[in-house]
């Protein structure tokens, strides 16, 4: 990675508030934002689209080489493409969070799509002077060389909490467990490949359960300003 680019590496669970903290921080910034996450629902969206069992290893991991998939790199607006469809709001939806664990753990998926993303944070990087780069193994494996790199994490009550509002509009006692299990299975599933609950060594602890989303948002831009001093203009 050039080392004249901001490169910011946020890695977390679900409902953590990393995707929206991360935006948010992005454009504060003024550099561009790679939502990662995305990408494997993305591919999961395609080979639901194209008839492509998710339980075949192989052929998910030739869907993923096939997919013309563009990725939109402007905080302010997330966009999510393939072969030219916008496809940001298709990729939310439970017919996908339902199913992306099958290509999210698919060993022969994630290298394809962690490259994709080394090469991504470059380019980003390069073109916009900085990237926020955010997923589950970004800190780890993916950009372990970033200038900063951070764990935002939440418990489990407040994740629940605000992805039910974010799916259901409220946080009733119903709706936070029709939203348990896209949050605690997802994030179990997931684990078996990935280490995204504890932070690595170098990697900063931004623990947001008690913080509303501007606090998490200043939280993140203190550890870019202490880190990165040099590249953080804000």
């Amino acid at each position: 990675m050039d080392s004249k680019h901001l490169v910011v590496a946020v890695d977390g669970p679900s409902g953590s508030g990393k995707s929206s903290v991360s935006r948010a921080a992005a454009s504060a910034l003024g550099i561009g934002y790679l939502d990662t996450g995305a990408m494997y629902r993305a591919v999961t969206w395609w080979c639901l689209e194209e008839g492509v069992d998710l339980d075949d290893r192989d052929a998910v991991a030739q869907a993923t080489r096939d997919i013309p998939l563009q990725m939109g790199t402007d905080p302010t607006t997330p966009s999510v493409r393939v072969s030219g469809r916008e496809i940001e709001d298709d990729i939310r939806t439970t017919r996908v969070s339902e199913v992306v664990s099958k290509v999210a753990t698919n060993t022969l998926v994630r290298p394809l799509l962690q490259q994709l993303q080394r090469d991504l944070i470059d380019r980003i990087a390069t073109e916009t002077g900085g990237v926020v780069a955010e997923g589950r193994d970004i800190t780890t494996v993916v950009a372990p060389d970033a200038d900063v790199r951070v764990l935002l994490t939440a418990s489990v009550e407040a994740r629940l909490r605000r992805r039910s509002k974010e799916l259901h509009g409220h946080d009733a006692d119903h709706a936070v467990e029709a939203t348990r299990d896209q949050i605690v299975r997802r994030d179990a599933d997931d684990s078996t490949v990935s280490e995204f609950t504890q932070a690595a060594e170098g990697v900063h602890l931004v623990d947001t359960s008690d913080l509303d989303f501007e606090q998490s948002i200043e939280a993140l831009l203190d550890v870019v300003r202490r880190e990165a001093p040099a590249k953080a203009l804000v």
